[in-house]
C-alpha cells in the first residue's frame, strides 16, 4: 500500500533544506509525528540519530548534566552505533515532554552549528508550553494534527483533477457534478467514523474492519487518560479525566456550551480553569471560545470562561458514541442527528488550518456555530446536518446588522453549492478548502519613508 502523504512533510523538508534553526514538531499524541519526521529525514538523505526520552531515560540525564557541547556529543555517541559527523549528523530527540528543559539548551546547541536538531513531543498540559518560547531565531515550531479530510481522501486514489475541480467549485461557488458530490459525501461519512488518527486509518486500510478501528480508537483514548494521570498533579487527575469523558455528551446538547453545573452544581469556572486549559494545550480537546461581538479583532471580545469543547478527532468521538452511531452514519439513516459530529469536524478542520476558534451568542440575536477571521474580515459559519438548513435566524439577524459590516457567510450542509444573497451554502466536505491566504500589505519598507 502506498504511504499516505501528510501536508506537514513540505514544511519539514523546507526546514531541512533551508533553516539553521532547531525544529520542534509538536501536537496531540498519536498524530504521527515520529513517523513523519523519520520519513522526511530519510527522504532527504539525512544522517540522523534518534533518541527517545521515554524509552531511553538515561538520555535525559546526559542532557541535564553535560558540562558542554563536546561533553554532550561524546556521551550521546555511546548510545548510538552510527558515526557522528560534524556538518552532517541530525540529532532527533523524541518525546521531549519528558525533559522540557531541553529548550534552554537549544540556543547553545544551534549556535555551535556543527549539528542539526529536530525534536518532537506531545504538548502534555500547560507545563510544556514553554517549549515554544525558546529564544527567537533558534527554534522553529510546527503543530501537527490528525489527518484532515483532504489527506484522508488519499485512501480512495482520487484523481487530482477531481480534487482540483472541487476546489475550483468552492472558489467560484458553482455546483459540483451530482455524481461526484454523492461519492465525496460517502467518503466524508467514512471519515466521520474512522477519523484522522494515522493508526486507526492504517487499521482500516489493512482490514476494512470498523471493529479494528474502534479498538484502535479506544487504545488511543486510554493512552490519553493515562497521560492525564502521568503528567498532572494528584488533585487534578480525576477532574481532567471527568471533563474529557463529558465532552461527547456536552456537544450533543442543544446548547453545546460546556456547562460547569454538569460537573458539579454551583461549581465556578475559575476553580478548575487550569484543567480546561490543560486539555486544549495538550491538544486532546479543542476549545471554541465565546466572542461577545461578531466584529474583528475577535480576540478583543473573547470571553474565555464561556466555551465549547470538541475532541481532537471525529473518529474518537463517533467511537465514544458507539458502533450503532457509526452504522447509522454509514447507512445514511434518517433518524440520526449528526449535528455534534459535523461541528466537531468543522472545529477540527479550522484548527488544523490555523484559525483561532470562536462562536457568537447573544440573547437578542441568537447563536452562530463558529465565527472566524478570514481574508482580514469576519466570516460567520453555520453547520447544518438536516434538511432545514435555510433556517438560521441568528445568522440572518447578524448579517442584517449594518454596524457589523459582514458581507459574507457560509452554511455547511449535506447538499450541493448554491448562493442566496450574502449566504453561500456549501457541502460539509468543503470545509477542507477553507484556508486563509496571506494578506497583501502595502509597501512598508524603510525606503518608502525616506525624505
Amino acid at each position: 500500500m502506498a504511504k499516505l502523504k501528510r501536508k506537514i512533510e513540505k514544511d519539514i523538508m523546507h526546514w531541512i533544506e533551508t533553516s539553521e534553526k532547531a525544529l520542534l514538531v509538536y501536537g496531540v499524541r498519536q498524530a504521527g509525528k515520529t513517523f513523519i519526521i523519520r520519513e522526511c529525514l530519510e527522504a532527504a538523505g539525512c544522517d540522523y540519530i534518534e533518541f527517545n526520552l521515554i524509552r531511553q531515560p538515561e538520555i535525559i540525564d546526559i542532557l541535564d548534566k553535560a558540562s558542554g557541547i563536546d561533553d554532550l556529543i561524546l556521551k550521546l555517541s555511546l548510545f548510538s552505533d552510527k558515526k557522528i559527523v560534524p556538518g552532517k549528523t541530525f540529532f532527533f530527540f523524541d518525546e521531549i515532554q519528558k525533559y522540557k528543559e531541553i529548550v534552554t539548551r537549544i540556543k547553545f546547541l544551534v549556535e555551535d552549528k556543527r549539528f542539526r536538531y529536530i525534536m518532537s513531543g506531545s504538548l502534555l498540559g500547560v507545563e510544556i508550553t514553554n517549549l515554544k518560547s525558546a529564544p527567537v531565531g533558534y527554534l522553529q515550531s510546527i503543530n501537527m494534527y490528525p489527518l484532515d479530510f483532504e489527506e484522508f481522501l488519499q485512501l480512495f486514489n482520487i484523481e487530482e483533477k477531481i480534487v482540483s475541480g472541487l476546489h475550483r467549485a468552492f472558489l467560484e461557488k458553482t455546483p459540483v457534478d451530482e455524481l461526484i458530490h454523492g461519492k465525496i459525501m460517502e467518503m466524508f461519512n467514512l471519515y466521520l467514523i474512522i477519523g484522522g488518527m494515522p493508526a486507526a486509518v492504517e487499521k482500516y486500510r489493512a482490514s476494512g474492519s470498523i471493529d479494528d478501528v474502534m479498538d484502535e480508537h479506544r487504545s488511543i483514548i486510554e493512552q490519553y487518560k493515562l497521560d492525564f494521570t502521568q503528567y498532572e498533579e494528584e488533585n487534578r487527575k480525576l477532574i481532567i479525566t471527568h471533563i474529557y469523558e463529558m465532552i461527547p455528551a456536552e456537544i450533543n446538547e442543544k446548547n453545546k456550551r460546556f456547562m460547569m453545573a454538569d460537573i458539579r452544581k454551583s461549581l465556578r469556572y475559575d476553580r478548575i480553569a487550569d484543567s480546561f486549559t490543560w486539555l486544549w494545550k495538550a491538544g486532546v480537546a479543542l476549545g471554541v471560545f465565546n466572542t461577545t461581538e461578531p466584529t474583528g479583532p475577535l480576540l478583543l471580545n473573547e470571553k474565555s470562561s464561556l466555551f465549547k469543547l470538541f475532541l481532537s478527532d471525529v473518529g474518537l468521538l463517533t467511537t465514544l458514541y458507539g458502533k450503532a452511531c457509526k452504522l447509522k452514519i454509514v447507512n445514511k439513516e434518517k433518524d440520526i442527528n449528526k449535528g455534534a459530529v459535523y461541528e466537531n469536524v468543522v472545529a477540527q478542520e479550522l484548527c488544523a488550518h490555523a484559525y483561532p476558534l470562536y462562536y457568537y451568542n447573544s440573547k437578542k440575536k441568537g447563536e452562530l456555530d463558529f465565527i472566524i477571521e478570514h481574508g482580514g474580515k469576519v466570516l460567520p459559519i453555520e453547520v447544518k446536518s438536516g434538511k432545514d438548513y435555510e433556517k438560521h435566524s441568528a445568522l440572518d439577524k447578524v448579517m442584517s446588522t449594518a454596524a457589523y459590516g459582514i458581507d459574507e457567510a457560509y452554511v455547511f450542509t449535506n447538499d450541493n453549492i448554491r448562493t442566496k444573497g450574502k449566504v453561500t451554502y456549501l457541502p460539509i466536505y468543503m470545509i477542507m478548502f477553507l484556508k486563509d491566504e496571506p494578506i497583501e500589505f502595502i509597501d512598508i519598507s524603510l525606503d518608502r519613508y525616506k525624505i
